[in-house]
């Protein structure tokens, strides 16, 4: 089998990789070709064109690289339609990929898109759009595939891969002394982001209240998973300018071993929150951007919710703290609170959020990208 694929940031190339292991398991010959990150080069990929150059946020960074994006998918599409794969796969960003996918599916491609937009929280009318686009949409969330059907457009959940990888982790305790953190007392795992434009926008605030909430609690230990070197750099640059040093340990990479060795969580919206709610970790959770795409996107928005575990539940099951709200003097009761009744309110509800998912990721995607190549 031949799959073309497209990840163009961590969290996709952490879902490639699943669907790319199953599928070696199960077809005699798999080819790839597209755009991956680490896993994805791990099982096979070449990628065409380094993963992180894809890696933008907001309104105004993809503007600014416009130029080199539009050039890097001319590039994609020009060697798809040369290879022919038997089925071309997007990864999530769906403004970079669908686009593509559209004039794959024109010139005669299967094309599957895995990861929905938030169709269900901003830009219904991108719907649409999705129809002409692919031949299938794979969707992680339960609800998300009604809403397509109900548009025409054929779509089956494919559950989460957190749900099986999650299983295998060692205690948190044990987790702990992996990864050289204090055993004892209580520890706060702070993800600011996996983009520099994310990092920029909250370690300031973030690194506020981890001063301020180890001012109220000098027995607090706090860590911080960086997603790559450059992140760390980075991250350690805005700790230097604290006036004095903070109890704070920085990784690099380790984000999901660093949320299963703490206590809570304060993290920035995203895929991690789905992450920390598998892992059962009490959260806050706080996310700011640029105030020009706050602006246009707050508007678009169809949701109250920005973190995963309040827009499976309907509810705020977790406290979202956006923008001008992201600030230290919400933040820190917000972790206080947390800290002292997280366990009891938000972890009872994880399970059941958890089990709606459903788990066998890998294998229900290997089947749907079967299915689509046999059509």
């Amino acid at each position: 089998m031949r799959l073309g694929l497209l990840a163009g940031e961590m969290s996709g190339d952490i879902l490639g990789a699943a669907v790319v292991a199953a599928l070696s398991e199960r077809v005699h010959e798999l080819e790839l070709t597209g755009i991956g990150g680490p896993r994805l080069t791990a099982l096979g990929l070449e990628s065409l064109y380094p993963m992180d150059r894809l890696s933008v946020m907001g309104l105004i960074d993809p503007l600014k690289r416009l130029p080199e994006l539009l050039a890097i998918r001319r590039g994609v599409y020009r060697q798809q339609i040369a290879w022919q794969p038997d089925v071309f796969l997007g990864i999530d960003s769906p403004d970079f990929n669908l686009t593509l996918e559209r004039r794959l599916r024109a010139r005669g491609l299967r094309t599957a898109h895995l990861v929905s937009p938030s169709v269900w929280a901003w830009r219904a009318g991108r719907l649409k759009g999705i129809g002409k686009a692919i031949d299938l949409m794979m969707c992680l969330l339960p609800f998300e595939v009604a809403i397509y059907e109900k548009a025409g457009i054929p779509a089956v959940c494919v559950g989460h891969p957190l749900i099986e990888e999650l299983q295998d982790l060692p205690s948190s305790v044990d987790m702990r002394q992996q990864l050289g953190l204090p055993r004892d007392g209580r520890l706060v795992a702070v993800l600011p982001g996996s983009r520099a434009g994310e990092v920029t926008s909250l370690m300031p605030v973030f690194a506020q209240t981890v001063a301020e909430l180890s001012r109220l609690d000098a027995t607090l230990k706090f860590v911080i998973p960086a997603a790559n070197s450059a992140r760390a750099q980075q991250i350690q640059r805005f700790l230097a300018d604290r006036p004095s040093p903070l109890p704070v340990t920085v990784l690099e990479g380790m984000g999901r071993q660093a949320m299963h060795a703490a206590d809570v969580v304060l993290l920035a919206s995203g895929t991690a929150t789905l992450e920390a709610m598998l892992l059962r970790k009490p959260m806050v959770i706080a996310y700011r951007m640029a105030a020009l795409s706050w602006h246009v996107l707050s508007r678009l928005a169809t949701t109250p919710f920005a973190g995963l575990p309040n827009i499976l539940a309907g509810r705020e099951v977790v406290p979202e703290l956006l923008q001008d709200n992201a600030n230290v003097a919400s933040l820190v009761p917000a972790m206080i609170d947390c800290l002292e009744h997280g366990a009891a309110i938000q972890v009872s509800q994880f399970d059941e959020l958890a089990e709606a998912i459903g788990g066998g990721f890998g294998e229900r995607c290997a089947d749907a990208l079967a299915g689509l190549k046999a059509r």
